[in-house]
């Protein structure tokens, strides 16, 4: 164990010897496998933050909530042309859902409206993020208000003209004073406030509650019509915790099918999406993006390989007097194996470091720069880097180490002489 310690110790002096006598040629090999880290781990490190953003933005829904709509969330083998045959779903098929479907928790029907202009006396905020929604809304998203409340079924049915506002809309129109009970004036109407939401911060696709503006959705029916194609109704469905999602699915399917008098030999023609194929749908992305970013850094690291082992080459060439006297005075060839491969994993682990050290770097910049949006820098990935970093050495090393190695220590000296 001794003489390995001894053989690494020497190793690492002559590395950091090839860093100093020959900084250039050092520089560009280590180049190579600085870019391959950076790659391999800037890339995970990215993947990896994207979904955490990702499920933190749908993280107050439920996995099992369920979207009935015209639309489908992921890939489908529906041709476009019949999809765009599929009607909407309307307030009627909300109702009948709410009334007839078991092991229901929560159902509310929403409408996907353009962006609108909300003023309070002097002050007015443009392109404010409309919700219309059910009362029943409050319990599928899990929301917290922290001043006044939400709708009640009586004001959602109504379709009573009140509102419920983000903690950003709430300090731009009203600053420090309570919007409570405050009038404000959205489609050319006058409008309640009877609650603020909880602060959220922002959400990756800027679709965050801070920002947003909920009111029933009866009033926004009666203002563009059951038949407005510029809104993209839909239902959310939440299941009862300890139902079975896929057979609930199945009995929803059916009634919406019997309630639409679809025949047997006709398809579906709405969607049932389910959160959780949503998020799966994410996580195959990020992993295609990990494993194409993984495949590219690959290819840079045997780039960086390759000037290891150039390196190495170089530096056996250099030493082959050294190696001919180490030798003669008795030294094995496994001596001599392990103290250039040794070097040259030193050496790739130099040019991981400072790999890792950019993507650190860079996660403290973007996570400064970006706001809320968190770069996460794990320790898998930086073990899998560092890894990926020692493979690549030990290989580039291999060649040269064993070149080394069988020299014949005769004419080691007089070559080097």
């Amino acid at each position: 164990m001794l003489i390995y310690l001894r053989v690494f110790k020497e190793s690492l002096n002559f590395a950091i010897n090839a860093l100093k006598n020959n900084k250039l040629r050092t520089f560009l090999s280590l180049l190579g496998v600085t870019i391959g880290i950076f790659s391999i781990i800037g890339v995970l490190a990215a993947v990896d933050s994207l979904k955490q953003e990702i499920k933190g933005s749908i993280s107050s829904l439920d996995n099992s909530t369920i979207y009935l709509m015209r639309f489908s969330f992921g890939p489908t083998s529906i041709p476009q042309w019949k999809r765009e045959q599929f009607p909407d779903v309307t307030f009627e098929e909300y109702q009948y859902i709410k009334r007839t479907m078991p092991e229901l928790r929560a159902t509310s029907f929403t409408l996907n409206v353009t962006p609108e202009t909300i003023k309070y006396q002097d002050e007015s905020i443009s392109n404010v993020d409309i919700a219309p929604v059910t009362n029943d809304y409050y319990d599928i998203e899990e929301l917290q208000v922290v001043k006044g409340r939400f709708f009640n079924e009586q004001e959602s049915v109504g379709g009573a003209p009140v509102i419920v506002i983000g903690d950003e809309i709430a300090n731009s129109l009203f600053g420090s004073a309570d919007p409570v009970g405050k009038k404000v004036r959205l489609y050319g109407r006058k409008f309640t406030v009877i609650g603020v939401l909880q602060k959220e911060g922002s959400g990756l696709f800027g679709n965050s509650k801070d920002t947003m503006i909920i009111l029933p959705v009866n009033m926004v029916r009666k203002i563009y019509g059951d038949n407005n194609k510029s809104s993209f109704p839909a239902i959310i469905i939440k299941p009862e915790s300890d139902t079975d999602v896929q057979e609930f699915i199945a009995v929803l399917k059916q009634k919406v099918r019997t309630y639409r008098g679809l025949k047997p030999d006709q398809i579906d023609n709405f969607f049932v999406n389910q959160l959780q194929g949503f998020t799966d749908f994410i996580d195959n992305i990020t992993g295609t993006m990990s494993k194409i970013g993984g495949f590219i850094g690959m290819f840079s690291l045997l780039v960086g390989g390759f000037g290891i082992a150039n390196i190495m080459f170089v530096s056996v060439k250099e030493r082959t007097n050294l190696i001919g006297i180490q030798k003669a005075l008795g030294a094995k060839r496994r001596f001599i194996l392990f103290q250039f491969l040794f070097e040259a994993i030193i050496l790739a682990i130099f040019g991981g470091l400072i790999g890792l050290f950019l993507v650190w770097l860079i996660s403290i910049l973007a996570s400064n720069f970006t706001g809320d949006f968190e770069f996460i820098l794990s320790s898998s990935n930086m073990f899998w880097g560092m890894f990926s970093s020692t493979i690549i050495g030990l290989i580039a090393g291999i060649l040269p180490a064993i070149s080394a190695s069988k020299l014949d220590p005769v004419e080691a000296i007089r070559t080097g002489m």
